[in-house]
């Protein structure tokens, strides 16, 4: 089977920025490359692969792959290019492929030179569709669309307001890294839906929008940092709840979500609007850090312990520690790439320490951590833990059985995870509803 930690590096190269590319072109040469892989020409597909990859993937492993595919789904039949996605330096093409047993689609990632720089198994769709939770009563709130942000770079958002109620608080939800979309849809599920649902039914109105660079990649072709990526449009978010009818403009609390969380003592010390602000699974430590655990994590779950996976690892850890520059200089420039991100962003995020931030506020804070999370881990919720505990403002949770996406489970399992549709914990829920009502 391919190898999993290559394809975690991988897959973090893709971040958000745009290129022209030809798609058309791209789509061909993807088809290309599963056509010969079909007709077995290993050496032909690769030649398909940039010379980095080349090295990391050999024909021998490739043809192995091949193999270990066709044990698994059959003959192939059948690979259709159905979708491309700019991803900062790298495009992304997924393939569909159809087999005698099944069906398996593939991510490309094209450089570009329109070499093949990565190729990952996409996830199984799940045949289980995003259910409502229990706990959101649709008759007890009402939502609306509105736009927040700068003019005409505005973002979609809801509102969402508790019917019958007077004075209500307000939560600006704001994402965690990646483009995202309003609900912070992961997979099949959809966290701040539940969350603006859930909070709703109890009277605490919302906010949730979409991330600017979803719908906006090109904004991100030069050299930017959190402050383009998150703050910009949190601060606009904040200025919508406090203008909503029927809202209490003295009780705006701001929800993080991983990045978002990490970020959320920054806003709060920068917004004299926010109450307090809630900190979801959110790192404690460098993102740098967080990234290395999680590539660590990847390779101690394939239970592949061969010197060649053993090798992969080391080279991600290599390439994951360039980001933990705090400073640029002669040979690092603001737009130099370290995986796939500027590092102008780097140096931003390396030079600010949230804890300590945090630490400085007056206002409420709500920490929050999962212990099914495998993306943000306890180290994390210990550390937020030894610095804020002794703080009168300050409430700090562990919930043993949530994952990343605040769904309890059975596990820490992987990203596989969060193809099936598990609603946000009614117990955290329930919390933060008497958290954010308390006085």
């Amino acid at each position: 089977m391919m190898k999993r930690s290559i394809l975690f590096v991988i897959a973090l190269l893709f971040t958000t920025t745009a290129f022209s590319q030809n798609v058309i072109q791209l789509f061909n040469s993807a088809n290309d490359f599963f056509k010969v892989l079909q007709e077995e020409k290993f050496n032909d597909a690769h030649a398909f692969f940039d010379d980095t990859l080349k090295t990391k993937l050999s024909e021998e492993n490739l043809k192995k792959l091949w193999f270990d595919i066709g044990t698994k789904y059959g003959k192939a039949e059948s690979f259709d290019a159905i979708q491309s996605k700019a991803q900062g330096q790298f495009f992304a093409v997924t393939v569909e492929g159809k087999f005698a047993n099944g069906a398996q689609n593939f991510i490309l990632g094209f450089n570009k030179a329109q070499k093949i720089v990565g190729i990952f198994l996409a996830p199984a769709k799940s045949n289980v569709a995003y259910a409502k939770p229990v706990y959101a009563d649709t008759n007890l709130y009402s939502e609306k669309q509105v736009y927040v942000g700068v003019g005409g770079k505005q973002l979609a958002a809801i509102v969402t307001t508790p019917k019958n109620v007077k004075n209500f608080p307000m939560v600006v939800f704001v994402h965690g890294s990646g483009p995202s979309d309003m609900d912070e849809t992961i997979g099949a599920n959809k966290p701040f839906k539940d969350l603006a649902g859930g909070l709703a039914s109890k009277g605490i109105g919302s906010v949730r929008y979409v991330k600017r660079t979803l719908v906006y990649p090109n904004e991100f072709s030069k050299p930017y940092t959190v402050k383009e990526e998150v703050l910009d449009d949190a601060a606009a978010a904040i200025a919508a709840a406090k203008a909503v009818v029927g809202a209490n403009p003295k009780s705006i609390y701001v929800f993080g979500h991983s990045l978002g969380g990490m970020l959320a003592p920054k806003l709060a010390a920068t917004s004299p609007d926010v109450a307090g602000i809630i900190l979801a699974a959110a790192p404690a430590r460098k993102l740098s850090d967080i990234i290395a655990e999680q590539n660590k994590y990847m390779f101690d779950l394939s239970k592949d312990t061969t010197t060649e996976n053993k090798k992969y690892l080391d080279d991600a850890i290599v390439q994951i520690n360039k980001s933990r520059i705090t400073q640029l200089g002669t040979t690092i420039k603001p737009d130099s790439s370290i995986l796939g991100l500027p590092a102008k962003y780097w140096v931003d995020l390396n030079t600010y320490n949230q804890v300590n931030t945090a630490k400085g506020l007056t206002k409420k804070i709500y920490v929050l951590q999962g212990g099914n999370d495998f993306q943000v881990s306890k180290t994390d919720f210990d550390l937020w833990n030894s610095a804020l505990s002794k703080k009168k403002n300050v409430t700090l949770k562990y919930y043993p059985d949530l994952n990343h996406l605040l769904s309890p489970q059975t596990e820490k399992g992987s990203m596989g995870q969060y193809q099936t549709p598990v609603n946000v914990s009614e117990g955290l829920v329930n919390d933060l509803a008497v958290w954010i009502k308390a006085k």
